[in-house]
């Protein structure tokens, strides 16, 4: 028997250190321009929607719905091989921005385009956390 390879973790910068401290927290932070109010997601030094340098990480809501998304049945990498099949979506958030991320918790098939979403968090190390995705399921 193989022992599974490990995959490669992250590793957080200046810019993102605070986005990898709240996904280990299990929280999703995102940037929030103090002077315009917008929301941003890759992290930056400025706003985008009004250059402002007043940015801040705040705690997003970690809602959101599938824009699009591809299943991936061949692994980028053996340390993959265990995962396929897995969805890669890009989802975007309550707050506005999108991100890429992985759709888990559900069949690959049951993925669809609107699909209401809410972030988990998968500890991959003490230190690092990956955001993924999983199905909101409707309340009864």
């Amino acid at each position: 028997m193989t022992t599974p390879l490990a995959k490669a973790l992250p590793a957080p910068t200046g810019e993102t250190q605070p986005f990898w401290e709240g996904c280990r927290n299990h929280e999703l932070r995102i940037q929030q321009c103090s002077a315009c109010g917008h929301y941003q997601f890759y992290p930056r030094l400025y706003c985008t929607a009004c250059m402002s340098e007043q940015v801040e990480w705040v705690r997003a809501s970690g809602r959101g719905t599938v824009l699009s998304f591809t299943v991936v049945y061949r692994p980028v990498t053996k340390a993959f091989a265990e995962d396929v099949p897995y969805v890669v979506a890009l989802v975007t958030l309550e707050e506005g921005p999108q991100l890429m991320s992985n759709i888990v918790e559900c069949d690959p098939e049951q993925v669809a385009i609107g699909m209401p979403v809410e972030s988990v968090f998968e500890d991959w190390s003490e230190d690092i956390a990956v955001l993924k995705f999983r199905p909101v399921l409707a309340s009864v």
